[in-house]
C-alpha cells in the first residue's frame, strides 16, 4: 500500500480562494497582488475570476451611468451567490452604504493617493500653455483643474491607463491627469512630469487604497483575509468616506477628502482635509479637521457640516 506524500495530502486538503475582480489591466493587478498577500499570509492559492461589470461594459460617462456602484454591483452579487469567496475593488469606487451580507475583511495598504500629471515634453501643470488641453475622466479633478484658473482647456476622457496615456503623445491633448496609485501598479511611474500637490489637486476619498469584501458569514475566510488589514490606511480612509457620506454625495461628484496620519502631543492623529468645488471652477469651500485615530467618523461628520454651512450642497447641486 503506498502513503500519500506529505505535499499530495496537502493540496488535497487546501481549498482555492476564488478572488472576483475586473478584467481591466489595472484591476488584474490590483487583485493579483492581494491573492499573492493571501496565499503569503495563510498558504492557501488563489484563483482570479474575471467579471465584466456595468462601467466596463459601457462607453458612457460614469455620471450618466449613475455614477455610485456601476463598477462593483457585478462584483458584489457573485459573491453573494457565491461564485467567488473574496471580491477586491478600488475603494472609492464603492457606494458609502454597506452592502448586506458582505463585511469589508481588509483594507490593504494604500499607494500614494495623489494625482498625476502625464504631459507632452516634459511639462509640469504651471508650464502648460493657456488653452492646452487637459483630459480627466474624474469631475472632482475637471472642478479642481479649472479652478487654478490657469486656463486649461479641461477636457472629460474615460478608458483604461493607456488609453488615457496614448491621448498625450502624439495625441490631442497635451496632458492627461491619472490616480497615481494607478500608474505605481502598473509601473509606468516614468511617464509622470509632475505629482499635483493636495494643495492644488485634493485626492478623491479612499483614492489609491483597496477594498476586499467577502460574506459576513464567512469566518474562515474573514480570518484570512484579517492578515492583509491596515490599521492606518483603514482609519484614514474611513474618515475621508465618512465626509463623502455626509455631504450625501456619491463618487462621482466633486468631493475631495485625504486624511494624513501625524503625530500629535498624546500620540498619533489624524489630519484631513477636504472639498467641494464648482464644476466650472468658479467657486468652491475647503476645511480641515485633526483628531484622534479612533475619531476618524467624528472627524468626517465635522467637516462635511461645515462644508455644508458654507454652501457645499449648492456646488454640488449645480455640478449634477
Amino acid at each position: 500500500m503506498t502513503t500519500p506524500s506529505t505535499s499530495t495530502a496537502t493540496s488535497t486538503a487546501t481549498r482555492t480562494l476564488r478572488l472576483g475582480t475586473r478584467a481591466s489591466q489595472l484591476a488584474r493587478t490590483q487583485s493579483q497582488t492581494v491573492a499573492d498577500a493571501i496565499t503569503a499570509a495563510s498558504g492557501l492559492p488563489v484563483e482570479l475570476v474575471h467579471i465584466s461589470t456595468e462601467g466596463d461594459r459601457s462607453a458612457a460617462a460614469i455620471a450618466q451611468l449613475g455614477g455610485t456602484g456601476v463598477f462593483v454591483t457585478a462584483i458584489r452579487q457573485a459573491l453573494l451567490e457565491g461564485t467567488v469567496d473574496v471580491a477586491v475593488h478600488s475603494y472609492k469606487d464603492l457606494p458609502t452604504a454597506p452592502e448586506p451580507g458582505l463585511l469589508l475583511a481588509a483594507v490593504p495598504p494604500r499607494e500614494d493617493p495623489r494625482d498625476a500629471l502625464v504631459a507632452r515634453d516634459g511639462l509640469t501643470l504651471g508650464e502648460l500653455p493657456a488653452g492646452a488641453r487637459v483630459g480627466t475622466g474624474a469631475p472632482r479633478r475637471v472642478a479642481q483643474l479649472r479652478a487654478l484658473g490657469l486656463g486649461l482647456d479641461v477636457v472629460p476622457i474615460r478608458g483604461n491607463v493607456d488609453t488615457r496615456m496614448a491621448r498625450v503623445v502624439p495625441g490631442d491633448l497635451d496632458a492627461v491627469v491619472l490616480a497615481r496609485a494607478g500608474l505605481s501598479r502598473l509601473g509606468r511611474l516614468g511617464a509622470v512630469t509632475e505629482t499635483l500637490d493636495p494643495l492644488q489637486v485634493l485626492p478623491a476619498p479612499a483614492q489609491g487604497a483597496l477594498a476586499v469584501e467577502c460574506r459576513a458569514d464567512d469566518e474562515r475566510t474573514l480570518e484570512v483575509l484579517a492578515a492583509l488589514d491596515d490599521a492606518g490606511t483603514r482609519a484614514c480612509v474611513l474618515a475621508e468616506r465618512t465626509t463623502l457620506a455626509a455631504l450625501e454625495a456619491g463618487c462621482s461628484a466633486p468631493v475631495a477628502a485625504y486624511a494624513e496620519l501625524a503625530e500629535g502631543d498624546d500620540g498619533p492623529e489624524l489630519y484631513l482635509r477636504a472639498s467641494v468645488t464648482a464644476l466650472d471652477g468658479s467657486d468652491g469651500v475647503r476645511g480641515s479637521a485633526t483628531g484622534p485615530v479612533g475619531d476618524a467618523e467624528r472627524l468626517g461628520r465635522e467637516i462635511a457640516a461645515d462644508l455644508l454651512d458654507r454652501g457645499a450642497a449648492d456646488l454640488m447641486a449645480a455640478s449634477r
